[in-house]
């Protein structure tokens, strides 16, 4: 199925967290995204695989995604080798993004770093025409590279290359986190404490959103970081 854009995350909600603002933004212009989840996150502190599986099906009906799927790179254990990339370079092929989103390149979470070099690494690949793959079918799928591949921020405030004003789409966004129920806070929850299920982290989401939306003017915004120096043809597109 072919996409705009695709989001891609290590661990279910990576995406919602950093970057769903910007997709509903651009679903709302009448561009079609994909997410996919690198692993299921079967080592996260709180709930399990299976829910977050659940949750993660929500979180996609809420924003609006065309497809969401989750391969089977391991959470935590993945190492950057041809077995894993090609993974993500036949879904990459098989949705052909002219944009691609992927996790930071350094966080507090060591998986992020690492799942971004991967990523940007199998957008380059998937576009060498002596890298062979077959879809679903078996059959051998065409080279697509993405015209373009943006990091989006984490937890660590890791400045900018541009910003995109998320703020008609900020309750949405933060609907579609809410969505992932095992990993914030609930009074009433048993499982143990985690840097993102306190009563405070929604309020660090909105102070961190006010912040990158303040050189623009904008109450809300997210800020995605460029690999490579971007273009633009029209100078008033910028802001």
């Amino acid at each position: 199925m072919k996409v705009d854009i695709l989001a891609i995350g290590i661990h279910p909600d990576d995406v919602e967290l950093s970057a769903s603002g910007a997709l509903l933004r651009h679903a709302a212009m009448g561009l079609r995204f994909g997410l996919l989840d690198l692993s299921a996150g079967e080592l996260g502190t709180r709930g399990s695989a299976e829910t977050r599986a659940v949750e993660a099906a929500r979180a996609a009906a809420i924003l609006g995604a065309a497809f969401r799927e989750t391969l089977d790179i391991p959470d935590g254990y993945f190492i950057h080798e041809p077995e894993q990339w090609l993974k993500i370079v036949r879904v990459i092929r098989d949705c052909q993004p002219d944009i691609v989103l992927c996790n930071a390149p350094d966080d507090r979470h060591p998986d992020h770093g690492r799942a971004a070099k991967m990523t940007l690494d199998a957008c380059f690949y998937a576009g060498l025409d002596k890298i062979s793959t077959t879809d679903r079918d078996g059959y051998l799928q065409a080279k697509w590279r993405p015209r373009a591949v943006y990091h989006y921020i984490q937890d660590r405030q890791l400045t900018p290359d541009f910003v995109v004003d998320i703020t008609p789409f900020w309750d949405k966004k933060m609907e579609a986190i809410r969505a992932f129920r095992s990993q914030f806070f609930d009074p009433d929850s048993q499982e143990p404490k985690t840097p993102i299920s306190g009563a405070d982290f929604m309020a660090f989401m909105e102070a961190k959103a006010r912040v990158f939306g303040r050189p623009i003017m904008a109450e809300y915004a997210e800020g995605f970081i460029a690999p490579r120096t971007p273009g633009v043809q029209n100078l008033m597109e910028l802001i």
